[in-house]
């Protein structure tokens, strides 16, 4: 596996996220099998994978109607993959500097010290920059977002939040910005996804007659979307007088919007194929 490659647990979470919460939200084990098959997973590394998730409470076991074992997301995922539609499938389009800025303030005692690691990284995961030791802050839209991971997460009684309305000084702002957010790192992501997969939407919008085969569309749909997905939680959508020159998110939108357009449909009627399930009344913001 290279790095580039997506992990069993990140391509089922996708499956889950994207199509078996539209098919009622349980899938039989030999069913999702053989879909990761198709994504060149073998059998031995779904079940250690639906292990690992089992164990961390993300799925949980169940026997369908004469379907055999299944798994079912965790009641406790709807409201993570809730989130995750509003960050992946609405346009992030950037924040206005008169819109202000959350601050996260943060304290954890010696003995809890794991907590605090926990903090940066699911701050970090939301979006936010590090502006010195225990004060991160991102755009005020984010405000929603971190109080409902803090408390989901019970991480809220280490945090104060703060909105600030605009920055008083000393340093240039966007000199400033460009010190709390890592723009190198999330501009390569961005690059190489659109490296990758710019060429994919190339070739499937020269298709012609009925569009995309659906096993096809399938196949490249999913690992698109599994590498896509972490990119809108890296990025806080910051104002656009603070990011770097031809910031390349831009582009990287355009492709994912694209061939999310052309792929998704043929991939849920694929799932609905493979499996019998039939879809469910499901609601999310597309892009």
């Amino acid at each position: 596996m290279t790095e580039s490659t997506p992990r069993p647990s990140s391509l089922i979470h996708t499956v889950y996220g994207e199509f078996v919460r539209r098919l009622g939200g349980w899938i039989s084990i030999a069913d999702l099998i053989a879909l990761m098959a198709e994504l060149d997973v073998d059998a031995p590394a779904v079940r250690s994978a639906i292990s690992r998730l089992k164990k961390a409470g993300t799925l949980l076991q169940e026997r369908g109607d004469g379907s055999g074992t299944g798994y079912r997301l965790s009641p406790a995922m709807g409201p993570v993959f809730e989130e995750g539609d509003r960050r992946i499938f609405r346009s992030l389009e950037p924040a206005e500097l008169a819109d202000g800025w959350v601050v996260a303030v943060f304290s954890v005692p010696e003995s809890e010290r794991a907590h605090r690691h926990t903090l940066r990284s699911r701050l970090s995961w939301l979006g936010f920059g590090n502006a010195a030791p225990g004060v991160w802050l991102a755009p005020a839209r984010v405000l929603p977002d971190a109080r409902r991971l803090l408390e989901r997460l019970g991480l809220d009684a280490y945090v104060h939040l703060f909105l600030s309305a605009e920055y008083a000084g000393f340093t240039d702002l966007r000199t400033a910005v460009a010190a709390w957010w890592d723009f190198p790192a999330i501009e390569g992501q961005y690059a190489a996804f659109t490296d990758t997969w710019r060429p994919v939407l190339a070739a499937r919008g020269s298709d012609s007659g009925s569009g995309p085969d659906q096993a096809e569309a399938f196949r490249d749909y999913v690992p698109m979307l599994t590498q896509w997905r972490r990119l809108p939680y890296l990025d806080p959508g910051l104002p656009a007088p603070l990011l770097p020159p031809d910031w390349n998110a831009v582009a990287a939108r355009a492709v994912f919007t694209g061939l999310h357009t052309l792929l998704a449909g043929p991939s849920l009627r694929h799932v609905e194929e493979v499996t019998g399930l039939v879809t469910a009344a499901h609601h999310r913001q597309e892009p």
